[in-house]
């Protein structure tokens, strides 16, 4: 800091105005000339010393002489423009400023100030009226030497801090606004100080001594003072406050974020997050989103609470940590809940993600805004005297003074939950603009959050449904060793209609069927189930599989026909993969429509793919169905998938996309379930675009003496020789209890295909989870279930064989037919 000295130098170089003055007696002639009054109009002092002042005019304005020292006798003063003639007779319109200068007890003196009103600067009008136009200005003003400590300042500047005018001189910006970044500001003055450009809307953002719990902002702009030769003499500034504007434009950007980030998802908890995020820490130091427990599930909040009121804390915010001890996890965070089912189940409801529960007594602001929907707004609050501000969502520091906004979470009329947001320690309260901007920030969540409540509710209902729908666990056989795994697609693009599904056929062998219907949602789990259903149905009748997707192709264009939905939300366009695994030869048979064929992962390890003709989508028409044959070795694995395993938006016959199939399936486990948890996860993420179903099955074969089998000739007499062959290989296997059952159920099927076949007979037995018994004949007609009157003769045979067995049927080949009938063995694994 300079001393006094130096102060009042730097001062005088801009106390000096560039008027030129001279003195008047009473009467209005000339007693004294100076220099800048020669220099201004042309007169030596000893031409001008004793002539009027009117001599010194136009003649426009001589005439006006006597008349203006009158006003200046009787007003003290006069100021005004005139046209004063120089030397050399040219006319010089001229600033005139009259003031009294008598000296007590002495003769009357004028002081005439006179600046040139064309190029010279100068004042071009009165002085005082100069002062009082800086002075009385709105806009703070100031000027600084080239140190940039303060020369001069008007009354404005000490609204914005720093003390009076007076008290700056010879101070810095530094030294009178400790709270505001200086540095910045006098960079710019050395700037304009250097080059000399002016520096406009410079904006400066800070906290001044006069309000240091209030963020403010000012518009500075500079401009560089020259003396007469160019030389920088001082820095000259403006100061307009525009702490109104800056936080109307912090609003707007607040609101602006809230509505790109907040309902990026159709996830409760994770909205509560965004809205909590969002405000931290712009707008305040802690958030605290607070739901009832039935929201979080999709279900209307409860009304009308009574006692202590429970809510769950799905989303919190603290300044300066992502998530505070014991709260929720935030969703960047938070790990992702496992989707992958145990094998044969399907994916149950997702439930929401744990959360705090903070208990708020009856009475309480929170419980207050929950029940009106209207806000609470606390000033100043000592968080020790009331029991509710326990549940702050940041706790105080011992003896700390807080400002807490309650905000109701209302949508659509019904009240979801209510927000906290709390500003602590040196930060300014909230105010009504405050409560304003928090009631907008809130009820854009509000929509989010009841559009993502009730996706919730609408997503669980078709989870349920489908989970009905699907099989709940898979039947035991002895065919395969299987393992299931559906994972339903993210919440923005919701359930789907993907199947999977196993079904023992007769003779030990089972159906794999894999399939998904398009569309999304609780439609497509319904057009998804009775797809299911009728492939059931149709594998009753024990088909080849190319049969079943032709009967069923026919079926789902009927439907699509009889009631016109739309093809997106119904069964038209689905697809399926339907393989027959018989375990007792090893052989596969496989059709498919509009739907990726299995991938076979052989006992060695290698992956391969079913070079399975494609048909059409179900619905849609097209050619007949073709099937693929194939012998798979004991210990193969079928791969059943729908097309979500693979790339999103890719086609799933795509090279790459097998490529990367083949890398899972490589990954071999002992365990077929982990196996198929393993594939799903290293495909798809937790949330996948589309749902998936994956089913695995690791073929076994039945034992060869578990199998018997005999040709029988076309003749009456060998039906006696087949019961007795029955019976003795029953007694082998440890069954004689079934004897005369079996014995009855030979003797009326080989006496059948002796009777109305022709070509050759084989009867087989297949001891497995039941007793099979099959007659092959080279018939092309199935017999049929009767009801024979009491004088019929004969026609009792398959009433007797349906009575005494579990099950029965006929099964169709190439070549002729097979009728086989069940028996349940009490003990499975005899």
């Amino acid at each position: 800091m300079g001393t006094h000295d130096e102060d009042g130098v730097a001062r005088r170089r801009f106390d000096v105005a560039d008027a030129a003055p001279l003195l008047l007696d009473g009467r209005g002639v000339v007693t004294s000339w100076t220099r800048d009054a020669e220099r201004l109009l042309g007169y030596a002092a000893a031409d001008a010393v004793g002539r009027d002042l009117a001599a010194l005019l136009t003649h426009g304005d001589a005439g006006r002489v006597a008349e203006i020292l009158e006003r200046c006798r009787r007003d003290g003063g006069w100021s005004g423009l005139l046209s004063a003639r120089r030397g050399d007779g040219r006319p010089v319109p001229v600033m005139a400023r009259i003031t009294c200068a008598d000296e007590p007890g002495g003769a009357d003196r004028r002081l005439v100030l006179l600046s040139e009103t064309g190029d010279a600067p100068g004042w071009t009008m009165s002085r005082s009226v100069l002062e009082r136009m800086v002075s009385g200005s709105p806009i703070g003003i100031a000027i600084v030497d080239t140190d940039l400590r303060f020369v001069w300042s008007n009354d404005a500047l000490a609204r914005f801090g720093g003390g009076r005018p007076e008290e700056r001189l010879g101070l810095r910006l530094g030294d009178v606004q400790p709270g505001l970044d200086a540095e910045a500001a006098e960079a710019q003055m050395r700037r304009v100080l250097a080059d000399g450009a002016t520096v406009v809307g410079f904006e400066h953002v800070g906290h001044l001594r006069t309000a240091p719990h209030r963020e403010t902002a000012q518009v500075l702009s500079f401009t560089r003072l020259e003396d007469d030769h160019g030389n920088p003499v001082g820095v000259y500034y403006t100061v307009v406050d525009i702490t109104d504007h800056h936080r109307a434009r912090q609003r707007l950007a607040l609101l602006d974020r809230a509505g790109r980030s907040m309902g990026s998802s159709l996830d409760i908890a994770r909205t509560a997050q965004e809205l909590a995020d969002v405000a931290v820490p712009g707008f305040a130091d802690a958030v605290a989103v607070d739901l009832p427990a039935p929201v979080l599930r999709g279900a209307e909040p409860t009304p009308d609470p009574i006692g202590p009121v429970p809510l769950h804390r799905a989303g919190v915010r603290v300044s300066g940590t992502a998530t505070p001890p014991g709260a929720a996890p935030s969703p960047a965070t938070a790990t992702p809940p496992a989707t992958a089912t145990p094998p044969g189940a399907a994916a149950p409801p997702r439930a929401p993600a744990p959360a705090v529960t903070v208990a708020h007594p009856a009475d309480s602001p929170p419980v207050r805004c929950l029940l009106t929907g209207r806000p609470w707004h606390g000033e100043r609050l000592d968080p020790s005297a009331e029991p509710w501000m326990r549940n702050l969502p940041a706790a105080p520091a011992p003896g700390e003074s807080v400002s807490v906004l309650i905000v109701p979470v209302r949508a659509r009329g019904a009240t979801l939950g209510v927000t906290t947001f709390l500003r602590r320690g040196l930060r300014e309260p909230f105010d009504a603009d405050d409560l304003a901007l928090a009631e907008d920030l809130v009820s854009r969540a509000a929509v989010c959050v009841d559009n993502a409540r009730r996706y919730t509710r609408e997503r669980d209902a078709a989870l349920v449904l489908q989970r009905n729908l699907l099989p709940h666990r898979l039947p035991e056989q002895d065919a395969v060793e299987v393992a299931a795994c559906y994972r339903p697609a993210d919440e923005l693009t919701g359930l789907g209609g993907d199947w999977y599904d196993l079904i023992p056929l007769s003779a030990a062998r089972v159906a794999l069927v894999v399939g998904e219907v398009p569309g999304h949602g609780i439609d497509a789990a319904a057009a998804m189930g009775r797809v299911r259903t009728a492939v059931r149905t149709l594998a009753a009748l024990d088909l080849p599989p190319e049969e079943v997707l032709a009967h069923l192709d026919d079926l789902v264009a009927r439907m699509a026909h009889e009631e016109g939905l739309d093809a997106g939300t119904q069964a038209q366009g689905a697809g399926c993969v339907y393989v027959v695994y018989d375990p007792v030869d090893g052989r596969c048979a496989m059709a498919a429509a509009g739907h990726p064929a299995p991938a076979v992962v052989l006992p060695g390890g290698e992956v391969t793919f079913v070079d399975l003709p494609q048909g059409s989508a179900l619905g849609l028409g097209g050619p007949p169905f073709e099937s693929a044959q194939l012998t798979l070795p004991e210990g193969s694995t079928l791969a059943l998938h729908t097309d979500g395993l693979l790339a999103q938006g890719a086609e799933w016959a795509l090279d790459t996309d097998r490529t990367r199939l083949r890398r899972a399936l490589e990954q071999r486990a002992a365990d077929l379930d982990v196996m198929c948890r393993t594939v799903v996860d290293a495909l798809i993420p937790a949330r996948p675009y589309d749902d998936v179903a994956l089913l695995m099955a690791r073929t076994r074969r039945l034992s060869p003496d578990r199998v018997a089998d005999w040709e029988l000739p076309a003749d009456p007499a060998a039906v006696a020789e087949a019961r007795r062959t029955a019976s003795r290989r029953l007694a082998e296997w440890g069954l004689p209890e079934l004897s005369f059952t079996t014995e009855l159920v030979v003797s009326e099927l080989v006496t059948n295909a002796i009777r109305y076949a022709a070509g050759p007979i084989r009867l087989r037995l297949i001891r497995e989870r039941s007793l099979v018994c099959e007659v092959f004949d080279g018939g092309a007609t199935a017999p049929h279930l009767r009801h024979p009157r009491t004088t019929d003769e004969g026609g009792r045979g398959l009433l007797l064989v349906s009575q005494v067995t579990e099950r029965w049927g006929t099964r169709f080949l190439g070549e002729g037919k097979i009728i086989w009938a069940e028996q349940s063995l009490t003990d499975p694994g005899a």
